[in-house]
């Protein structure tokens, strides 16, 4: 009977450790795929210049608009691995520099619902500093060395050039 009864506390107290364990993630932490942290995390690493939160943010939000976009991939993998889409070796280079465990972590915030505010529903950037010369580029924010815009009909373009630099925006 006394066996029975540590068999019994040692499995309430596993039990219990565990739960306390689980106290500090939330249910959406648990649900997003490894594989989705690790292909958006890529692109952000990639894309931004690795130090710019913001830069990072902006980067998964166009991932993002894109997955929910008919005219691109359905999956996140599927939009950062398209062909001529974002850096080469995006999906195969090595992230080994001190900004890989700050891009995973602004990958999983992404994926729990985290935008950058000024993207809003742009799917496309480039260089800040390439001079991209087209009549529909409608820019909404510079930021991580990327200047982010929505394609519009030409008549519709209000902001033209790559505006300033912005940081600092996205909560940390």
């Amino acid at each position: 009977m006394r066996a029975q009864s540590r068999k019994l506390t040692t499995t309430v107290l596993i039990m219990g450790l565990g739960l306390l364990a689980a106290c500090g993630k939330s249910p959406e932490a648990a649900s997003v795929p490894a594989r989705d942290v690790e292909c958006m995390a890529r692109a952000m690493y990639f894309e931004s210049n690795r130090s710019s939160r913001d830069g990072m943010i902006a980067v998964g939000t166009v991932v993002m608009n894109r997955v929910h976009s008919d005219a691109f991939p359905n999956t996140i993998c599927g939009v950062v691995g398209q062909a001529n889409q974002f850096a080469p070796g995006v999906m195969s280079k090595p992230m080994n520099d001190r900004s890989a465990p700050l891009a995973r972590a602004t990958a999983l915030a992404v994926l729990q619902g985290e935008r950058h505010p000024k993207v809003t529903r742009a799917k496309f950037f480039h260089a800040a500093w390439y001079n991209a010369n087209y009549n529909n580029m409608h820019y909404v924010v510079t930021a991580g060395g990327n200047a982010f815009y929505e394609k519009r009909r030409p008549a519709l373009v209000t902001t033209p050039n790559p505006l300033p630099p912005l940081e600092g925006i996205t909560p940390l």
